[in-house]
């Protein structure tokens, strides 16, 4: 319900986001968004703190974004965040930007691959809608 509020509020912002990404194996995304200008982001969503402290694999996704966010809601104790990370307050129907994360920005290489894999993810999650057998779904 959180990444739902999330992406609404990433529209609001220009953004178009895209829900249980994987930018390389292994890695799973709850929100990539690709900003007006090209900007990537990554927000993560926790639901509590067992969810947050049993996440490992965050910093893995630094490597596929220029700003990345984690989003929770007004129960979440915020001081469990790691400073250098962007803060989204979040319910499922919306989300507010509380603390913007710093800038790292993508290498151009690693942009333009991005930005492809993106955008086939995107295209392949449309085709689904339309045609779920036709994506190579079970539908």
């Amino acid at each position: 319900m959180l990444a739902r509020g999330v992406c609404r509020a990433l529209v609001d912002h220009g953004f178009s986001p895209l829900t249980e990404y994987t930018p390389t194996p292994g890695l799973r995304v709850d929100v990539m968004a690709l900003g007006p200008k090209g900007e990537i982001w990554v927000v993560e969503c926790k639901s509590s703190r067992a969810d947050f402290t049993g996440d490992a694999k965050w910093t893995g996704y630094l490597d596929w974004c220029d700003r990345y966010f984690w989003a929770v809601d007004t129960a979440f104790p915020t001081d469990l965040l790691p400073d250098g990370t962007g803060l989204i307050l979040a319910d499922a129907w919306g989300a507010e930007i509380v603390r913007m994360a710093p800038e790292a920005r993508l290498s151009g290489a690693r942009r333009a691959a991005v930005t492809r894999g993106f955008a086939r993810a995107a295209a392949r999650a449309l085709l689904a809608l339309r045609d779920p057998m036709g994506s190579g779904g079970q539908g």
